[in-house]
């Protein structure tokens, strides 16, 4: 189940976004068919992987957790749904095509959900190819060269609104990795630039400032930092705005203009800021242009991009499916085994009865009915592996839905 930059906007994945992933995935456990989830939380997108039985109804059901119009919501199933998770961790479904955050927030992902026990031998093979296969387009290919981000977008946009940042004060809130990010994009434009870094947590101000060459600011002297700036750049993970109206109305009355570009997620900046006398705001949703710019100096990386992801894909296509045959016999064999259990114990029952045997004769019973189950079984397990040969994964389900208790 997928909500992303494709239809939705930053107000759409916000209001799903807020939400408690731990108790949501925990949720969706519960539902008997599913067996395995994990859950891809980003600035732009918000997906939702599941193993199971009947996935795609009860992830329409549980869709309405999110509260946003079916409309934005994308379901994908199958090879379509692997290709998307090879795409995503590969930069391709990004904003900004090439990223590289995108394949770390993957990672995160992947082990969030393991180490809850919410990964099991279907999500664990897909993630950790789609992991590898992120690291080997960027590899092959270079579709990362260069500063790729959302955050490095901010920058650009920022000088596509002002003509350049030479002289220019910027004024990052937020020094976690969007604001790290942000801060080494406008370093590598090797103008002056003058950068200041507010954080609640100033050591950590300090530090990105010390790397970069910047000045660390206190927090409680954001709206003197605001006053002194020409852009604003803001990227918390707050939960909640940290920069309302009224500062920003405060700000405005001992200056002209100022540009904000919120690129958190929640947003940082209070919708209604747009509407104050000499401000430019700009969120997530403005780095389309941004986008289509570094599209077009990518778009000849794709190409290979693509047949790399292909091919990874019918290799985990054919593992799935060794996973898929091996449990597939795995419930033909645990059938038998319960049948098996029952018809030792009454056979032994009816024998005794009649021949007063004593239970020395159980060992025997029981080596006979394995041979026997082994041999019936035997035909049924060939022509299963070469359904999967063959690419027929029908008879596959039809077998596992016989068996399924």
């Amino acid at each position: 189940m997928s909500i992303s930059h494709k239809k939705a906007s930053i107000e759409v994945i916000e209001k799903a976004w807020q939400k408690n992933i731990e108790n949501l995935l925990e949720e969706l456990l519960s539902y008997p068919n599913i067996s395995e989830c994990a859950a891809l939380f980003t600035c732009n997108r918000i997906e939702i992987y599941v193993a199971g039985f009947e996935t795609l109804k009860t992830l329409q059901q549980f869709s309405c957790n999110f509260c946003i119009k079916k409309d934005y919501i994308e379901y994908l199933s199958g090879d379509e749904c692997l290709r998307h998770l090879l795409r995503v961790s590969s930069g391709l479904e990004s904003m900004i095509i090439g990223e590289d955050q995108i394949l770390g927030q993957v990672k995160e992902s992947y082990h969030f959900a393991k180490t809850r026990g919410w990964i099991g031998e279907f999500l664990d093979v897909v993630f950790s190819k789609a992991i590898q296969t992120g690291k080997k387009v960027r590899r092959l290919t270079d579709i990362n060269r260069g500063s790729v981000s959302i955050g490095s977008a901010a920058v650009e946009l920022a000088e596509d609104v002002l003509g350049s940042l030479e002289d220019k004060k910027v004024l990052i809130v937020g020094a976690g990795k969007m604001g790290g990010l942000v801060a080494k994009a406008i370093k590598s434009k090797r103008v002056s630039t003058t950068i200041l870094i507010s954080s609640r947590k100033y050591k950590r101000a300090e530090e990105l400032a010390k790397e970069i060459g910047g000045i660390a600011t206190k927090f409680s002297s954001l709206k003197e930092c605001m006053e002194a700036s020409d852009v604003v750049i803001s990227a918390t993970s707050a939960p909640h705005y940290v920069i309302r109206r009224e500062m920003i109305e405060k700000v405005m009355k001992k200056k002209r203009d100022l540009l904000i570009i919120d690129i958190a997620v929640p947003r940082d900046v209070e919708e209604s800021v747009r509407e104050i006398r000499g401000v430019e705001l700009y969120t997530i949703d403005d780095l389309k242009s941004v986008s289509e710019r570094n599209l077009m100096k990518r778009v000849d990386k794709i190409p290979l991009a693509e047949k790399i992801i292909e091919d990874e894909l019918n290799k985990l296509k054919n593992k799935i499916e060794e996973i898929k045959i091996k449990r597939t016999i795995a419930l033909m064999y645990t059938s038998a085994e319960k049948v098996k259990k029952e018809e030792i114990k009454e056979l032994y029952n009816k024998l005794s009865r009649k021949y007063s045997i004593d239970e020395s004769i159980l060992p025997v019973l029981e080596d006979f009915i394995n041979s026997f189950i082994k041999k019936y079984l035997r035909t049924p397990t060939i022509k299963l592996k070469t359904a999967v040969r063959d690419g027929n994964v029908d008879i596959i389900n039809a077998v596992e839905y016989l068996f399924r208790e």
